[in-house]
């Protein structure tokens, strides 16, 4: 019979005994025999160690009073006739027992006894009593835990977060994805009217696959969802499911599920998929056992094994897709790959506004400004700019931020705080002042190119010792060969300009070279701009959304041609550079000291300056563009693989840092 029908109703069930029982029971025990031993020591006659040889003269001069041998514990105890106390010796049982005689044949009083004392057995079985009682402990432990957590100390349970009622949330807290929000509201949707799209046999996508650069909000986007739909969210990451026990896992990825269709319709978001969404070609050894193989098998299992009319969707973040197994890809599991990228200039302006709606704001603050400075930007570089604004107008004492303050925030993003304590001499100063009017005016002297907004030559802490600030009109998707050329040029202006003024070159063009290299090298291998290549693609990118090194296709030989067409692009633009400044060296000499007595110009005294010496019609003729390239795009960022605030800066020049950078 089963013993819980034997309970009678009403009748409290008697308390099981615990763990804490056992240690007051250890501790009670450990107790009384300390008391023990106290008593013992104070009411016992003082004992002291005494040796063999010192018995044994004693019984000679006829000085002992009495003795005892204890055969349990092999000690001798004896009294002298000149004292109360009493004497120890430790002996085996052949001298003990000579002892003993010796004793009798002088007739002292002598006891043989075998000690059975309480403490002794104690002493003896009490390590033994120690260990079972903590193997019990621990026994009792570890089953308690395994029956509560599933597994030991929970490793086979899903630590997921969940939000049971709302994210917090919603569609109107993301801004510049329409796209990406558009895909998402029929899952929506589908959560909220399951019966509409089952009357036309429609099903709702089992899994939605966000891919994007990181910063662009995939992970709010997955939040939005769930607070749209209003239905319970389980988000957790990647890496999360991975653990140090083989199986552990893919006992995590069955137990989440198993919990999303009891609290379906809902919605399970992994974070970083790829961090176990790996290809399976590259995995583990032959014949081996690898632990992400088994979690992705298990992921895989449950993804088709879910009914989804049930209501669970599957959605997940990467920024690289290329490594994912095409397994995880395919129609009935992750049925849409939704693009969440970097937004365009109406979409930073809108996030802008996002951002800064809890921020107070003056009046002089223009957005729309502040996002066509900021190309290439993501959510979160924006929203660390507007943070970075707030910072600065409460250092300068302000309740409100300006937009001085916003702009100084896209320059502490790209270069840094400007470094106060690095103080230049006065050569190194003039020879970064021509260096950087080299950049601007080789920028504004030519056709087509982005407006100059600030020259300075104050140090930054990210190493720059100064920097030429352009700002593009319009986003731009695409750049013709000319265009890539005028923008190499423009970054060697600045040695250029060291060549032409002083005779001599230095360490500070170590970022305009590496990044025109760069540049000149996707013309040749990526773009089909050579005409010794024609159009056959020389390297292929990987990790696109990461900006990953293009992996070369081509033979040694083929990649040594490759190199001397690469150099030879850079000597002409070079050569171009240097021409330029060469012939307007007046004005060259005259911007340079400009910037030399102030420090930092902006574009309208650049310009007047220009006009100057070239006049008013040359000003509107060099910014006149030609409406068939009128594209807009990001430009450096995607062709020069910088994917951060960089594109408008078109110099960092660098402090000499040790001898690799010199040479």
């Amino acid at each position: 019979m089963n013993q819980d029908n034997n309970k009678r109703p009403g009748v409290p069930e008697p308390p099981r005994p615990d763990g804490r029982s056992l240690i007051m029971l250890v501790l009670f025990l450990l107790a009384m025999m300390f008391m023990y031993f106290n008593i013992r020591n104070m009411t016992s006659p003082r004992t002291v160690e005494s040796t063999y040889t010192d018995l044994t003269k004693n019984l000679e001069k006829d000085n002992v009073k009495a003795l005892d041998f204890d055969t349990g514990s092999n000690e001798v105890l004896f009294q002298l006739k000149s004292g109360e106390a009493r004497y120890r010796i430790k002996v085996n049982s052949e001298l003990g027992s000579g002892l003993v005689q010796e004793a009798a044949k002088r007739q002292i009083p002598s006891n043989v006894t075998t000690s059975t004392d309480f403490l002794t057995i104690l002493l003896n079985i009490l390590p033994v009593l120690f260990m079972v009682v903590f193997f019990v402990f621990m026994f009792r432990m570890i089953t308690r835990t395994m029956n509560s957590k599933g597994g030991i100390m929970g490793l086979g349970k899903n630590t997921a977060k969940l939000y049971e009622k709302s994210t917090g949330v919603s569609f109107k807290d993301v801004a510049a994805q329409e796209e990406a929000k558009e895909s998402l509201t029929e899952i929506v949707d589908f959560l909220h009217n399951p019966q509409k799209y089952a009357d036309i046999g429609a099903r709702l996508p089992k899994g939605a696959l966000l891919v994007g650069p990181p910063g662009t909000g995939k992970t709010l986007l997955a939040k939005a969802v769930a607070g749209e739909a209003n239905v319970p969210f389980f988000s957790q990451s990647g890496s999360a499911f991975v653990e140090m026990f083989v199986g552990m896992g893919a006992a995590r990825v069955r137990d989440i599920f198993k919990e999303a269709e009891q609290k379906a319709p809902c919605i399970i978001f992994i974070d970083e998929i790829d961090a176990i969404g790996k290809s399976r070609e590259n995995g583990g050894l032959p014949g081996g056992n690898d632990e992400r193989e088994q979690t992705l098998n298990q992921l895989l299992a449950e993804m088709d094994g879910f009914d989804s009319t049930k209501g669970v969707v599957m959605l997940a973040a990467t920024n690289r897709p290329e490594v994912l197994d095409k397994a995880l890809l395919r129609p009935g599991r992750f049925d849409r790959r939704i693009i969440v990228d970097a937004p365009d200039l109406r979409g930073r302006e809108a996030i802008l506004r996002v951002h800064s709606k809890d921020v107070k704001m003056g009046d002089d603050v223009n957005l729309k400004e502040l996002a066509q400075a900021t190309p290439g930007a993501v959510g979160a570089d924006l929203a660390n700019i507007i943070n970075e604004g707030a910072l600065r107008a409460v250092k300068n004492g302000r309740q409100y931020v300006k937009q001085e303050d916003l702009m100084e925030a896209i320059e502490v993003v790209i270069a840094g705080q400007q470094k106060k304590d690095r103080i230049m001499s006065p050569k190194e100063k003039r020879i970064v002042s021509f260096h950087e009017i080299g950049h601007a005016l080789v920028a504004a002297l030519q056709k087509n190119t982005d407006p100059v907004v600030k020259i300075t030559i104050i140090p930054r802490t990210m190493g720059s010792l100064g920097y030429t600030l352009q700002v593009p009109m319009d986003d731009k998707y695409l750049m013709s060969k000319e265009e890539i050329l005028t923008e190499i040029s423009i970054l060697l202006g600045g040695r250029a300009a060291e060549e032409v003024e002083f005779g001599s070159i230095t360490t500070g063009a170590a970022n305009d070279i590496e990044r025109a290299t760069a540049m000149a090298r996707k013309m040749i291998s990526m773009y089909g701009m050579s005409d010794t290549f024609d159009m056959m693609a020389l390297e292929s990118a990987t990790n696109a959304y990461l900006d990953g090194r293009p992996v070369s296709n081509v033979s040694p030989e083929t990649q040594t041609k490759l190199d001397l067409e690469t150099k030879e692009i850079i000597k002409k633009c070079h050569e171009r550079a240097v021409a330029l400044l060469r012939a307007n060296r007046d004005l060259l000499t005259k911007a340079s000291e400009k910037l030399l007595e102030k420090e930092t110009l902006s574009g309208q005294e650049l310009v007047d300056i220009i006009k100057e010496f070239k006049g008013e019609d040359f000003i509107k003729e060099s910014h006149e563009n030609d409406p068939k390239d009128k594209q807009s795009g990001e430009g450096i960022r995607n062709l020069g693989g910088e994917d951060q605030l960089a594109p408008p800066v078109v110099d960092e020049p660098k402090a000499p840092q040790g001898p690799e950078e010199e040479s």
